[in-house]
């Protein structure tokens, strides 16, 4: 049964994963700023090589444009407010700082898989169907879907911000370095039971029906790949295994949120928890620009070209 006292006089929460604050403090900071500033430059390369040269200007790599636009989003929405706390040396933050924040993870997140999705169908189709590929994935139809892409992303997360605004809060201690969605729910006086449902739903259609169509796309584009040539086995099967690998960051960065959310605080080190909700927002947008970078050879040669005909000109 939960109490009811103390609901309308929560200001600020209290972010109880930093734990104590102390002469360490500086060195987690000097981590974070040096993350934060190579995921920043990694994504703003990558997003200028794509914007600068026109050979990129295809749907895969428009995507991937909108990935990296994304990923800057989340790493902003944390890392930035995270070196403020430990610069200040206080833990807290303010209501309204804390719902700002949670729409912006949640709204990263959201954008992230789906993205991910259409890179999936983009590959399925010009695998499974190339010669339709240009009718199919017109750069029209691209900019159309990732339009759509993030309006629905922001209206499904607005709808959980409205539905978590609502309810009286028992207390104002988050156990993570950062404010979500879950941590609000878990001080409610009430039983969510509104927030828990729609939860459910957006998790059947933003996460169920996404990764169904992720291996649906790459069970059909194996089935090809075993008719195919040795050569263009090899071709398709480095295009997606670059898709893959970033897939994976992503998925195992939320099965570690998921992991979090579930363990219980008091029997597993602090320090691993902080560790699993972490990852999802830090590893996938530092090291994805670098996947495809590394693996994708036309991004490579745009990269050349950007640094000697526009940042070191002969």
């Amino acid at each position: 049964e939960r109490k009811m006292e103390g609901t309308h006089n929560i200001s600020i929460f209290i972010l109880s994963g930093f734990g104590e604050i102390d002469t360490i403090t500086y060195f987690y900071f000097a981590c974070s700023l040096v993350l934060f500033l190579a995921t920043v430059f990694i994504n703003i390369v990558l997003i200028a090589v794509i914007v600068l040269e026109e050979s990129l200007h295809e749907p895969m790599y428009i995507c991937l444009c909108n990935l990296s636009v994304n990923e800057l989003f989340g790493s902003c929405s944390l890392l930035p407010h995270l070196m403020a706390i430990l610069l200040s040396e206080t833990n807290s933050v303010s209501y309204i700082g804390c719902f700002t924040q949670i729409f912006c993870i949640h709204t990263y997140g959201t954008i992230e898989q789906i993205i991910l999705t259409v890179m999936a169908y983009d590959r399925y189709v010009a695998i499974c169907n190339p010669l339709r590929y240009s009718t199919i994935m017109t750069k029209a139809k691209v900019y159309k879907l990732l339009i759509f892409v993030w309006l629905y992303s922001i209206c499904i997360v607005l709808i959980v911000i409205v539905l978590s605004l609502r309810l009286p809060l028992c207390g104002s201690t988050i156990e993570k370095l950062y404010c979500d969605n879950v941590s609000i729910l878990n001080l409610s006086c009430v039983e969510p039971s509104v927030n828990n449902i729609y939860g459910l739903i957006t998790i059947v259609f933003d996460g169920g029906v996404p990764l169904t169509i992720i291996i649906y796309s790459y069970i059909r584009i194996l089935n090809i790949c075993l008719k195919i040539s040795k050569e263009a086995q090899a071709k398709a099967f480095h295009t997606c295994g670059t898709h893959l690998l970033t897939f994976s960051s992503f998925i195992t960065g939320g099965l570690f949120v998921l992991i979090g959310n579930r363990v219980n605080s008091k029997t597993v080190p602090a320090f691993i928890t902080v560790i699993l909700s972490l990852e999802f927002l830090v590893i996938p947008p530092l090291i994805n620009p670098i996947i495809y970078g590394v693996r994708t050879e036309k991004i490579r040669i745009a990269i050349g070209n950007l640094f000697r005909k526009r940042i070191l000109p002969v």
